[in-house]
């Protein structure tokens, strides 16, 4: 027999009380730092830093309507406007709840045959002939809600918006080429042209306003 003072085992809800105090104390812990004090600094920070870019980049009008956002592309049809890339995202096109690609791989025959429709109809709109078509305009965007397109594919529209629109196309000429962003520092990307912005420019071009401004609180137009 063991001598009478001898240390005793731990009773086992001792046991199971040491392992649960601490992992509940841990979990308490994580979870204040990284569900809530995290958040709230980078939100804090974000809109302190990036007023504009924290509230969507969003552009609104002097009727204080929320027009869109500058970094989700939006559908345009007709003749009169110019048109953004393919879009693969579920069933509505530039649905951002439905983010994503069509998954094509380059050897697929459903990918080649939807691109050479996609280049006979812009050949037929557009009056280009055999020319060569820009291929953003024939390819979607690995999210599907690219709003940039680029300088050449905005060019290649100019003749048919002009037209519907009754406008001069050097005119329209200078819209593009006034709204083309360059590469982000000069070497990161390429120039591109958001096609929202272009389109607004273009209708407060027939109606003789100004065109819709960013707010730097993303909330309404600066006076």
């Amino acid at each position: 027999m063991p001598p009478s003072d001898a240390p005793r085992p731990p009773k086992l809800s001792a046991m199971i009380l040491g392992q649960i105090r601490p992992a509940i104390t841990l979990l308490v812990v994580l979870t204040t730092i990284t569900g809530v004090l995290y958040p709230v600094g980078m939100t804090l920070a974000a809109k302190a830093l990036f007023p504009r870019q924290s509230a969507g980049s969003l552009l609104i009008g002097d009727d204080g309507a929320v027009r869109g956002s500058l970094l989700i592309g939006q559908p345009f049809t007709g003749p009169g406007w110019f048109h953004g890339r393919p879009s693969a995202s579920g069933t509505t096109p530039y649905d951002p709840t439905s983010s994503g690609g069509s998954n094509f791989g380059p050897t697929s025959a459903a990918f080649t045959t939807l691109v050479a429709e996609r280049a006979e109809a812009l050949r037929r709109d557009e009056s280009t002939g055999s020319a060569t078509i820009p291929v953003d305009l024939v390819t979607a965007s690995a999210s599907g809600l690219d709003p940039h397109i680029s300088p050449r594919a905005a060019l290649l529209q100019v003749r048919r918006v002009a037209a519907a629109r009754g406008l001069a196309d050097e005119q329209v000429q200078r819209l593009v080429a006034a709204r083309i962003e360059p590469a982000f520092l000069g070497i990161l990307g390429r120039p591109r042209v958001n096609v929202l912005v272009l389109n607004l420019a273009l209708e407060s071009l027939d109606s003789g306003g100004a065109m819709p401004k960013l707010s730097e609180e993303g909330l309404r137009p600066p006076p």
